[in-house]
């Protein structure tokens, strides 16, 4: 099972998609069996556009006023035994929340998630902890709230035994660099297997980009 996840794919009035902005991805979401967006859509138009390639769910932000059968505050998601919750904004955590797993109750309600997903920062994060992944994807059209440009997706590979996710930059924009760092995670039944960063080994993976909004969990 492979998941293309994205968010805030905030897009200037003289577009119509995040694939107008070139990059690879088109090529990123042809590959996946479903499509997690994150909110933050802000015109339905993206959805219908996403789900040329894979069947789409999509937790609303802020900015999503509209109506949509694919779309619900939270979303949760189980294949070959892992389970992934979605919401658009992790932000605003009650007193007393201070693990993953507390943080998965409250907000996602579901203590038993392997994976947290959320958006809304524009930066991306991908950090393993408490046997939680901790996953925001940034923006592929907006990242770290610079001007339009290509920024960053994220992939997950689920099998029954292993599960693999990467933040993935989907190219640059010529006089715009992509602000994205490439990151990857392979976790196994018994918790971490390798991580990597910017194409480097780690031992550990708990990283966000300098610039980025602290989180609480």
């Amino acid at each position: 099972m492979r998941i293309a996840v994205l968010s805030d794919t905030h897009m200037p009035s003289t577009m119509r998609h995040p694939g107008e902005l070139g990059g690879t991805l088109e090529e990123q979401l042809a590959s996946a069996d479903l499509i997690l967006h994150g909110g933050d859509v802000t015109e339905p138009s993206v959805l219908d556009w996403c789900e040329q390639f894979a069947p789409v769910r999509c937790s609303l932000g802020g900015h999503d006023h509209f109506d949509d059968a694919r779309c619900a505050p939270v979303q949760r998601v189980e294949h070959a035994g892992w389970r992934i919750g979605m919401v658009h904004d992790v932000e605003a955590i009650p007193r007393g929340i201070e693990t993953p797993r507390e943080l998965a109750r409250a907000i996602y309600g579901d203590a038993e998630l392997d994976v947290l997903i959320a958006g809304d920062s524009h930066y991306e994060r991908l950090e393993y902890r408490d046997g939680v992944l901790l996953l925001d994807p940034a923006s592929p059209s907006f990242p770290h709230h610079r001007t339009t440009r290509l920024g960053a997706i994220a992939l997950l590979e689920l099998e029954p035994d292993l599960l693999r996710a990467s933040i993935v930059p989907i190219g640059e924009t010529p006089g715009a660099p992509n602000p994205c760092t490439a990151a990857s995670v392979v976790i196994g039944r018994g918790g971490l297997v390798e991580a990597s960063l910017a194409g480097e080994r780690v031992e550990a993976m708990a990283w966000r980009p300098a610039g980025a909004p602290p989180l609480r969990v």
